[in-house]
Parts: structure tokens; sequence; C-alpha cells
């Protein structure tokens, strides 16, 4: 039997172990998910001590940054990205780290691209936001960075102005604002300046129709959940852990 799961924090909600567990029951594969919650990064090693039957794992929120010191290897793109949402266990004994955020963004979002969305806010600044960096830039659309904490090349939410949501009519929110149970929470963005030329992607998923998307397609902007990009993501890491 073949053992998988997510590391994260606080991750009952999560998305990844029911779907892989509906996979696992519909194609008659015999492997496990399970949910590795640990409240710090430095519980890692002890965890891996304890099911050595590990072939892969996926990371969430807040690990993955902090999980680079426990890789042998990295990937080149994950390497780029700056981040790792996927671990897969080597025959040699080496954890070697992916990024397939990139690939489910990229997915999801690009059947509903126009060509007047040419640069993009990203909300938030975790490893998310670095994946949804990485693939904006690659489908050649600008992207600027807004949060409580901006760095040099960033901007703070008060910053979000009409004239820059002329430019910026793509905005990406990949902070958990909005998450269950918390679901009256948004990011603060100026909604009454939103409108039909808007694309709003939010990569919170629970629940489906977040307070973000409602606010914005009251204002006839186009919005879109995580649902599909987590799926994208998630077979992306089956067939890395697959592969020979």
């Amino acid at each position: 039997m073949s053992r998988f799961g997510l590391l994260g924090r606080n991750i009952s909600y999560s998305f990844s172990r029911t779907y892989f567990t509906q996979k696992f029951a519909a194609e008659g594969i015999q492997a496990v998910y399970e949910n590795f919650d640990l409240q710090h990064i430095s519980e890692f090693p002890e965890m891996l001590r304890k099911h050595p039957d590990l072939q892969g794992l996926n990371v969430t929120i807040p690990y993955k940054e902090k999980i680079f010191p426990f890789l042998d290897r990295l990937d080149p793109e994950a390497s780029a990205i700056g981040a790792v949402n996927t671990i897969k266990f080597e025959k040699d004994g080496c954890l070697t780290g992916y990024n397939t955020d990139h690939v489910g963004f990229t997915g999801a979002i690009e059947p509903f691209l126009k060509p007047h969305h040419q640069n993009a806010l990203i909300l938030g600044t975790g490893g998310a936001s670095k994946a949804v960096n990485y693939a904006l830039k690659k489908l050649k659309i600008k992207p600027l960075f807004v949060s409580r904490n901006p760095s040099e090349n960033g901007i703070f939410y008060r910053d979000i102005s009409a004239e820059l949501l002329k430019e910026y009519n793509v905005i990406i929110n990949t902070t958990p604002l909005g998450t269950f149970p918390k679901t009256e929470d948004y990011p603060a963005i100026p909604m009454e300046f939103l409108g039909e030329r808007h694309l709003i992607f939010d990569l919170v998923y629970n629940p489906p129709q977040t307070k973000l998307m409602q606010l914005a397609q009251l204002q006839g902007a186009t919005a879109l959940n995580g649902q599909k990009m987590l799926e994208l993501q998630a077979e992306k890491a089956w067939e890395i852990w697959n592969r020979s």
C-alpha cells in the first residue's frame, strides 16, 4: 500500500485528502492519502521517521518556503519560483521539491484571458503568490504585488486607485481571506472601480463562491475560484510521483 499526504498547518479543511481518496477509489489505486498537520516545520524529520512508506507529499500553508532546508534537490522551476508544493520521494532516498501550482494556475486562468488582460495585481506575498507571479510572466502578463507590508516592487492596498484598476484589470487573490469559516472576509480592494473588463481569480475554493467573487460579479467582472487550479496541480503532482 502506497502512502501519500499533505503537509501543512491546520489543514482539516483541505481539498487534497478528499480529492486523492476519491481518485484512488475510482481508479482502483492501492494507496492512502492523509493529512500531516504540523504545528512547526521542525517536526518534519520525526514525521518522516514515523512514516517510512511515504512516496509523495503535497505542501501547503505555511510550509511552501519553510520546507526548503529539508529537501535534497530542487526542480529548476521550483527553484525559480521560490516555493515548493510537491515533494517526490526518490528511489535513492532523496527528497526532491517541485512546484505544480503554476501549472494549475495557468491551466485554470488561460481560457478566460482576453487580449486586454495585460497587467495583473497579485494580492498577497506568500508561497502561492510566487507561483502565480511565475505563471503570469510566462503568459506575458505584467504582475504587481499588493500587500499590507509591500517590498520595493509592490504596493499597499491603499494604493489601489480607479486609475490603477483601469490598467491592472486582472486581480488574483493568493491570501486566505474569505476561506471558511470566515466567509465574509475579503481583500481590501475598492470594488466600485471594477467592471466587465476585469477578471478576478480567487485561489480560495471553500466556499466555492467567495465574498470577493460575489462583490466583483455585482460590478460585472468575471470571477473564478481556485477549484480548477487545485485539480490541475494535484494531477500534475500525481504525474510527478509516478514517473520513473
